[in-house]
This record gives C-alpha cells, sequence and structure tokens, in this order.
C-alpha cells in the first residue's frame, strides 16, 4: 500500500513568504485559488490577457497577471489550464522566467508524462491531483471538510519538495481527507485508462446501448432514461459510500440476483479485460497521447463531430426535456456547473 498522509503529516507553514500563482481560473482554478487564500496563502492569478476569466478573478478579489507576469512574480506556480493548452503556454510565457529555485506544479501529470513539459534542472515539480471536481473541491474546504488527493514528487531539485507539495495540499484542503502518495507517470496512465474504459468511455456507451435497446423495444424513452441513465447516480453514491456491498445491501434482492445472473452477459469479463488491455497499451506506449495532441494540432474534427452526434442523441434530447421539467436539477452540489469553465 502507498503511504497516505493527513493533517499532521503536514506542515502549512513551509508556504509562509512564498507567492503561489495559480495559472487558469476554471472548475479547478478557482478553488485552489479560493481555498489557499483562505488558508491564510499570499495567491495570485496568472490569466491570458482579454480572457473570461479575468474580471472574474479580480471580482473575488485576487490580483490578476499575465502568465508570463505571474511566472516571475510567483514562487509557486500551479498550472490550471487544460491539458491540450498547457504545452504552448508554457513554453511561450513561463519558461523563460523560470528561474533555479522556482517550483511548477500540476493537478494531473499528462504533459510531464509525454514530455510536452520537460522543466529547467534548477525546479522543483510536483503534482497536487484532487479526486474531484474543482466545486466540490472548494465546497467541501467549506464545510470543513477536503477531497481525497494524490501528491507526487516529478523533480526534486531543492531536497524539499514533497514538504511544499503537502502543505500546498494542506492549504487547498486535501490533507483533511487524505493525501495518497504516487508518481505523475501512475497518475497519468490510471487516470487515463479509468476515463476512458470505465468512468466516461465506459459509462456512456453502456447507458447509451441500455436506453437504445429499451427504445428499439418500444418502451417510453422517459422510462428508459430514468431506468438507464438518471438512476446512475443512485447506484453510484452508494457504491462511493460503501462499496459494492453498500449498493448491493441497498438494493432488492430481485435487483442484486440480476446483476450475478446478467451483469456477466452483457459484459463478459475477459472478451472486456481484452480490450482494456488494449486500450491500456495505447496509453502506455504513448499512442493516445499522441492521437489527442494530433487531434488538437488538425482542428479537432473527429472530436467535434462525436460532440455534436452524441448532442442530437435521443437519451441527451429526453433528458435535457426531463431535466428542465424536474425540480432535482436545482440540487446540484457548488451550483450551477455551468458557473465555472473547464
Amino acid at each position: 500500500m502507498a503511504r497516505v498522509y493527513y493533517e499532521k503529516d503536514c506542515d502549512l507553514g513551509k508556504l509562509t513568504g512564498k507567492k503561489i500563482a495559480i495559472i487558469g481560473y476554471g472548475s479547478q482554478g478557482h478553488a485552489h485559488a479560493m481555498n489557499l487564500r483562505d488558508s491564510g496563502c499570499d495567491v495570485i492569478v496568472g490569466l491570458y490577457k482579454g480572457g473570461k476569466s479575468w474580471p472574474i478573478a479580480e471580482k473575488d478579489g485576487f490580483t490578476v497577471m499575465t502568465v508570463s507576469e505571474a511566472t516571475k512574480a510567483a514562487d509557486i506556480i500551479m498550472i490550471l489550464i487544460n491539458d491540450e493548452k498547457q504545452a504552448d503556454m508554457y513554453k511561450s510565457e513561463m519558461l523563460p522566467y523560470l528561474t533555479e529555485g522556482k517550483t511548477i506544479a500540476f493537478a494531473h501529470g499528462f504533459n510531464i508524462r509525454y514530455k510536452q513539459i520537460v522543466a529547467p534542472k534548477g525546479v522543483d515539480v510536483f503534482m497536487a491531483a484532487p479526486k474531484g471536481p474543482g466545486h466540490t473541491v472548494r465546497s467541501q474546504y467549506v464545510a470543513g471538510k477536503g477531497v481525497p488527493c494524490l501528491v507526487a514528487v516529478e523533480q526534486d531539485a531543492s531536497g524539499k519538495c514533497l514538504d511544499t507539495a503537502l502543505a500546498y495540499i494542506a492549504g487547498i484542503g486535501g490533507a483533511r481527507a487524505g493525501v495518497l502518495e504516487t508518481t505523475m507517470q501512475q497518475e497519468t496512465e490510471t487516470d487515463l485508462f479509468g476515463e476512458q474504459t470505465v468512468l466516461c468511455g465506459g459509462v456512456v456507451d453502456l447507458m447509451q446501448c441500455g436506453f437504445e435497446v429499451l427504445c428499439e423495444a418500444g418502451y417510453d424513452p422517459v422510462n428508459a432514461y430514468f431506468e438507464c441513465i438518471h438512476e446512475m447516480k443512485l447506484i453510484i453514491d452508494l457504491v462511493n459510500r460503501g462499496g459494492v456491498a453498500a449498493m448491493n445491501y441497498s438494493i432488492s434482492d430481485t435487483a442484486e440476483f440480476g446483476e450475478y445472473v446478467s451483469g456477466p452477459r452483457v459484459l463478459p469479463h475477459e472478451e472486456i479485460k481484452a480490450n482494456m488491455r488494449k486500450v491500456l497499451q495505447d496509453i502506455q506506449d504513448g499512442t493516445f497521447a499522441g492521437r489527442w495532441i494530433a487531434e488538437n494540432k488538425n482542428g479537432r474534427t473527429f472530436f467535434n463531430s462525436r460532440r455534436d452526434q452524441l448532442a442530437k442523441h435521443p437519451m441527451e434530447v429526453i433528458g435535457k426535456q426531463l431535466r428542465e421539467q424536474m425540480l432535482w436539477t436545482g440540487d446540484k452540489e457548488g451550483g450551477n456547473l455551468d458557473d465555472v469553465s473547464k
């Protein structure tokens, strides 16, 4: 088992006298900036001049600078813009100002793992990765709690990089829940694998197939949506609180029996695992990263076409109509998810 750190293992005082620049003010950026400030840290925000987040960060009381200015001014620079935008911004706006003794940090290891970003030798590099979206990082902090985090040290030029990383995570509230030590390679590869095979790719395809089968068999699309899509959150919440055993305790015995006899028919283990191994291989050898980097350089034609197709799928159309009519839509933790950008 990897080591887990808690508040008692973290010294927030390691950030005393250090200026922290948060690069980006979207979902994670606003949460990190606000939590660190509330923890007593000296925080500035670095953004593209004229970007839509600039006035929002200023309204929230932060000193906002260009990325270059923030990099020059800060001791610790946390990069929280989208993965696909980081490398170009780093090379043009940050690298010239990363002098010896500074620290750069990430919430995901993609650009380090696939060498899109290579730090100067005299600079510390760490990862502080909350295992939850930014609005949850903020709301849990305000509630006196925290979101579990991963910590990794990629380059320890100072000999004190782990202390800095743990102090940073304590500042955003993660040490209240627990901080799991890992590497940026492991975090990147497992994160991409989980997203593609289970959490996003796998779940979306599974829900879509279930919805389509019921509709094609003549069932009301509203019933199909509730059964195959809406109730997914209710089930996952049970698993999140107490594992599969908690889910099985809460559902009917009929549902649990169906889990045992029909789950393997829909998702035959060995066939699914064989396909998953191929996905993992693409992640490990850089095939997926290369494809995603090329996609962004070539206008995102595949990405955008698939996004458009999904928006027009009946399960999305029906779901939108239902959410506009039902009361549950006003009960989102942290408010409207559209309030902050990625």
